[in-house]
């Protein structure tokens, strides 16, 4: 069960195992708004613009801190599921499939190319039910580049992500994580946040 605001269909009743919709015709159609007005609004925007995504991404719903960013090129399935602190940033084409509530913390970095997956199915289903799980990328993490954010994760305060590693699970704080599937490599030095 997510705790985000999207809720999810029983996949018995719904279908969606032989192409029914896995979420209501309500929130299709909000989705559907999202990606129309994003693109012809905030996806050509230059980096200065934030101000302006900021606002597009609280009209959809979305809890976004004064000096966050979501770069424009960068994708969110649902904007209700998301919640970005004081200075949390969504870099270049990051896909942001927030099925689940993905919150980034105050000062957390997610990479050009990476992946936030909230969602994933019940394989042991035979209606193969869809399964929201949330993410959380804490404050100070850095989630490098072409990188994988499992359903369910939890990234610890200042851990470290390293480029197209696959996580799932907890990561520790404070801790430099690499590979497939991701495996602590070391300890990342301790610092207060800038500013």
């Amino acid at each position: 069960m997510t705790s985000g605001k999207a809720k999810i269909l029983d996949a018995s009743a719904s279908r969606s195992h032989l192409d029914g919709p896995s979420f209501s015709l309500g929130n299709r159609i909000q989705r559907a708004l999202w990606i129309v007005v994003w693109a012809l609004a905030a996806s050509w925007t230059p980096r200065q613009l934030a101000g302006w995504r900021r606002f597009l991404l609280r009209a959809f719903g979305a809890t976004v801190a004064a000096g966050s960013d979501v770069r424009g090129s960068a994708k969110v399935w649902y904007p209700p599921n998301l919640v970005l602190h004081e200075r949390a940033v969504i870099g270049p084409r990051v896909n942001c499939y927030n099925m689940g509530l993905v919150t980034l913390e105050r000062g957390a970095l997610v990479s050009q190319d990476a992946h936030l997956c909230g969602g994933t199915h019940n394989f042991d289903d035979a209606h193969f039910q869809l399964v929201a799980r949330d993410i959380t990328i804490g404050a100070q993490a850095w989630v490098c580049a072409e990188a994988f954010i499992g359903p369910g994760t939890r990234v610890g305060e200042g851990a470290v992500v390293g480029a197209r590693a696959v996580a799932f699970g907890t990561l520790a704080p404070w801790t430099v994580y690499a590979g497939n599937p991701a495996k602590a490599v070391r300890a990342r030095q301790r610092f207060a946040p800038l500013g």
